[in-house]
């Protein structure tokens, strides 16, 4: 302990006479400290609570989107610089061995500071007195196949000479936050080319530092994590109520079934039936089973007011008041008897989105075509790059996440825009953007029993495609 005193003392004193000169020198390589903030900001919501530990003087939280923003330093010198610039924002002197703030936080990030600490493992374990359960840990931090340029850009001094740093790789920080008790779910690399030439490095770091391969080399490593928390079953079991919304265009054969073969779970069950411009007796079949079951049953119905399933999801969860929203397709392709799967994952927190995937287990012989198949597994390895989570089945149309993340994804749907017929990547896209975990739930995919499918395949295709390529500038190449 008294060599870790004695280093600390040594880093608190390089950082003390600094402080004064990290202004001029962020604002100097300004091209560079903008790219981080850029990318967390892409993550993060105007009304998260933030909290930045190693702020040092203060830019980084200041232009970080959210409110109630925090920034803590051990160096006094540091804080008070950050004060005298930012006089609105909240700074405290303590160190990250030992923090005392009771207060719990949305998004903490760690830029660019793991390297000077001397017990990553022990600040780690710290950040679980500022963490609730839904916390995002970003953890900012230079590729070690960087090492040898750093240091020798600081022998020549275009790089202020910094005091002894550990190098880490993306899985010593992974797994040191794994020893801590929080889980990484993404990982991600960017910028190739740390100066600003117009033009040039605009073409290099948007562009060429998202690719495969080339993004193994890049300079900023970003990593996410979230606390693991342990939650028994038994104690989330009747915690949430969930509305479970039905979409059904010509499903006239399956309504009946979808209310006798939904299980019970949770607190409360709301069924929303949302009839899409059917041209057999659909409509007529819904309000014949809501009668038939109002008093076993919480059941609403409506029509939408447009075209398309995306429309129907939205105006179904516009009108939802479960804690839990779930979508389930009237074909009954994807097994009402499964939906209990979807409630004990979110509830028991081991995603924040849980997208059903239909391609683990083997399908019924006419369940899907062929080249349906081949299309979903094309756009399961497309949207796995873009979203940066491995997303097995884009296309299955049970996705389950909380109300509340759907109110905070149609607060920020106009980066996106209203785009997606389908309603699939309208919420895939938005949970990427709320940084929530997306994890894949395997399910028994069925053939169709009533009626023909809704999707065309090389029409639909071809607009998916369309949408990745939409999605691919708004998301990877922003």
């Amino acid at each position: 302990m008294e060599i870790y005193e004695a280093k600390r003392t040594k880093l608190k004193e390089y950082f003390n006479t600094t402080a004064s000169t990290r202004i001029k020198y962020r604002k100097r390589k300004g091209y560079y400290w903008n790219s981080i903030t850029e990318y967390c900001n892409f993550f993060i919501d105007d009304n998260s609570s933030v909290l930045e530990v190693g702020c040092g003087t203060g830019e980084l939280i200041a232009d970080i989107n959210g409110k109630n923003k925090t920034g803590i330093d051990f160096s006094d010198k540091m804080i008070g610089e950050a004060k005298r610039q930012f006089p609105d924002l909240d700074f405290v002197c303590m160190t990250a061995e030992d923090i005392s703030i009771d207060k719990k936080y949305d998004v903490i990030i760690l830029s660019n500071l793991v390297g000077y600490l001397l017990d990553i493992q022990q600040v780690f374990e710290q950040l679980h007195r500022v963490c609730h359960s839904g916390t995002k840990i970003i953890v900012t931090y230079y590729n070690v196949f960087w090492e040898p340029f750093i240091k020798f850009a600081e022998f020549i001094r275009i790089k202020k000479k910094g005091p002894q740093q550990s190098w880490l790789s993306t899985k010593d920080i992974a797994n040191l936050l794994y020893l801590s008790d929080f889980e990484t779910y993404k990982q991600n690399s960017s910028m190739v080319f740390p100066f600003y030439i117009p033009l040039i490095s605009g073409f290099l770091n948007k562009f060429i530092s998202r690719l495969p391969v080339f993004n193994w080399f890049a300079l900023n490593q970003y990593t996410f994590a979230q606390p693991i928390v342990n939650i028994n079953l038994e104690d989330v079991s009747k915690k949430y109520s969930t509305s479970v919304l039905i979409p059904a265009r010509n499903e006239s054969g399956n309504i009946e079934n979808a209310i006798l073969r939904l299980p019970d779970f949770g607190k409360h069950i709301e069924i929303l039936f949302v009839e899409g411009n059917s041209t057999d007796d659909t409509w007529d079949k819904i309000r014949e089973i809501q009668e038939k079951y109002k008093n076993t049953h919480d059941i609403k119905i409506l029509q939408q007011p447009g075209k398309g399933k995306g429309d129907a999801v939205r105006a179904g969860y516009d009108v939802a008041t479960g804690d839990i929203l779930m979508i389930l397709d009237a074909d009954l392709t994807v097994p009402p008897e499964q939906l209990p799967k979807f409630y004990n994952a979110i509830a028991q927190n081991k995603g924040g989105f849980i997208n059903g995937t239909r391609l683990i287990y083997p399908m019924e012989k006419n369940a899907m075509r062929f080249l349906n198949t081949l299309g979903n597994k094309f756009f399961s390895m497309a949207f796995s790059w873009l979203l940066e989570q491995p997303i097995k089945d884009t296309l299955c149309g049970t996705k389950v996440m909380f109300k509340k993340d759907y109110l905070t994804l149609t607060a920020n749907r106009s980066y996106f825009g209203d785009f997606d017929p389908f309603g699939d990547f309208d919420l895939l896209f938005g949970a990427f953007k709320l940084n929530l975990k997306i994890i894949d739930m395997p399910i028994r995919y069925q053939e169709r029993i009533y009626g023909d499918t809704n999707i065309s395949r090389f029409k639909h295709g071809l607009l998916l495609l369309k949408m990745w390529w939409f999605a691919l500038f708004k998301v990877k190449f922003k």
